[in-house]
This record gives C-alpha cells, sequence and structure tokens, in this order.
C-alpha cells in the first residue's frame, strides 16, 4: 500500500469512528428515504420534499446545479455531500477536542 491508501483509510477511519458524524449521516439517509416515500406517494407530482435533502447536505450538494439532471447522478450527489460533510463534521470534532495538543494521527 502507498502511504496516499493508508492516509486516506486513515482520514475514513476517523471520519466513520467519529459519533457526530454517523448521526449526521445517519439523519441524512433517513431524510432521503423519507423524501424518496412522499415523492412516491404523490400522485400530483407536485412534491417539493426531495429538495429537503438537497439543502440539508448544502453547500456541498450544490455542485448538483451544474450537472446534467438525473435521478442516479442525483442520488450520487447527495450521498457524496453528506459524505463530504460528515468528514468535515468529524474534522472539526476532533480539533475541538484536541485543543492545542497536536495531532497524534498525523
Amino acid at each position: 500500500m502507498t502511504d496516499s491508501r493508508r492516509s486516506l483509510s486513515r482520514r475514513l477511519r476517523h471520519t466513520s469512528g467519529n459519533v457526530s458524524a454517523l448521526v449526521y449521516l445517519a439523519l441524512r439517509a433517513a431524510l432521503f428515504v423519507w423524501a424518496i416515500l412522499v415523492s412516491v406517494a404523490d400522485d400530483s407530482g407536485e412534491s417539493m420534499a426531495i429538495i429537503s435533502p438537497l439543502l440539508a447536505t448544502a453547500p456541498t450538494s450544490l455542485v448538483l446545479l451544474v450537472l446534467p439532471g438525473a435521478v442516479a447522478m442525483f442520488t450520487a450527489v447527495l450521498v457524496l455531500a453528506a459524505l463530504v460533510n460528515a468528514a468535515i463534521i468529524g474534522w472539526c470534532v476532533r480539533v475541538l477536542r484536541r485543543g492545542r495538543r497536536p495531532d497524534p494521527a498525523s
């Protein structure tokens, strides 16, 4: 394994091991499932529930505005945006807990 792969796996482990990031991901997944169920159940086709996950994963999900529209692309962007935001949350929690001590993971 190269150093970049070890570094990436270390970062993913830090993100997935953080309770705040996991709670964020669980809430985003539940919100996405709810939005899909509401949109499918709406016969009129005027449901705006699918916008909720987009706004909940902002600002990362706003990249969707420049990508071609498709259901698979929408889902991929929301998943990627939630993962990026969870990584940022994990990093923030780690930095705030660390305070002025050096990072032992580096």
